[in-house]
């Protein structure tokens, strides 16, 4: 059965994570594992002992204990049905939720929200998993909520049961990554969401900005980028003929198109050179999604 990996430490980002993964779980027909990793605290130490009290650590263990059990139980009662399994590890981080999802379809962690400012504000952690990751990442922020996903209903209101927002796909013509833009398709297929691709790019420097690029022939370099989109998604419109697919080659920074794409969307999908063995990198583009959308951000590794 595909897994889907959480990382649960209590806080309102992850408990957000956590709600957003088994719905995904649910959409998926795979189980749910909450992962919590826990290191010793700098009040858990006696310096005069030169070590970790058992007694503190113990009940930090018992704390996560509780926690976790807390989560499944809310989450089980949301999502009947919904496998879910806990687990607990001593170590750092980022290095205990990356080797718990090397054997997963996708690890979902949480940032912190910038209050009223549409966005995230990732942590080192996230940072780190995203960067390394060789399995999708999705960073959910706080405050994210089921109807957040859908369109208003007839008055305005959120709602659960109106159609799903669109999956929005940022795509690099240079090197689409053909995981990357599988894992868009199926995404708007299981929510049954149009599609909206985009691609960034910068004109030739003899050309300008503005209507020169829709009409005469300035136009045609435009074309030829309008051309290639279309050519590099044809084959994933007939593997998803029931996905609708709306593709747009803006000019300008594709991150900044991105984001102003999020405040539609349900999930923001995003791909990530995976350069694991340099220590990982996140491109300018997938950076500026992480740091300002306002909609879940799926990071997919690629070749």
């Amino acid at each position: 059965m595909p897994t889907i990996i959480v990382g649960l430490d209590g806080s309102p980002q992850s408990l957000a994570a956590a709600d957003w993964a088994a719905r995904e779980a649910r959409q998926r027909e795979a189980s749910l594992r909450l992962v919590h990793a826990w290191e010793p605290q700098p009040h858990a130490y006696v310096p005069l002992a030169g070590s970790f009290t058992p007694a503190a650590i113990e009940e930090e263990h018992e704390w996560a204990g509780q926690m976790l059990r807390e989560a499944e139980s809310r989450l089980a009662k949301s999502h009947a049905g919904l496998r879910i399994t806990t687990v607990q590890t001593a170590g750092p981080p980022a290095a205990v939720l990356l080797t718990a999802a090397e054997d997963a379809d996708l690890l979902v962690l949480g940032s912190r929200g910038l209050g009223g400012v549409a966005g995230f504000l990732v942590g080192s952690v996230a940072l780190a998993a995203v960067a390394r990751s060789r399995r999708p990442v999705v960073l959910v922020r706080a405050g994210e909520h089921a109807a957040d996903e859908h369109l208003p209903d007839g008055t305005g209101a959120a709602s659960t049961d109106t159609p799903y927002r669109d999956v929005v796909l940022g795509l690099d013509l240079e090197n689409p990554g053909e995981v990357v833009i599988r894992f868009a398709f199926e995404a708007a297929q299981r929510r049954a969401a149009d599609l909206r691709v985009l691609h960034g790019w910068s004109p030739p420097p003899s050309h300008g900005y503005g209507a020169a690029f829709d009409s005469g022939p300035d136009a045609e370099p435009a074309e030829q980028v309008r051309h290639r989109l279309a050519e590099v998604l044809q084959p994933w419109r007939d593997k998803f003929p029931d996905v609708q697919v709306h593709e747009q080659a803006v000019v300008g920074s594709a991150g900044r198109h991105l984001v102003h794409a999020s405040r539609d969307a349900a999930l923001v999908v995003v791909g990530r050179r995976n350069r694991r063995a340099l220590g990982g990198h996140i491109g300018p583009v997938t950076h500026a999604a992480l740091q300002h959308a306002s909609a879940p951000v799926a990071v997919v590794p690629r070749d």
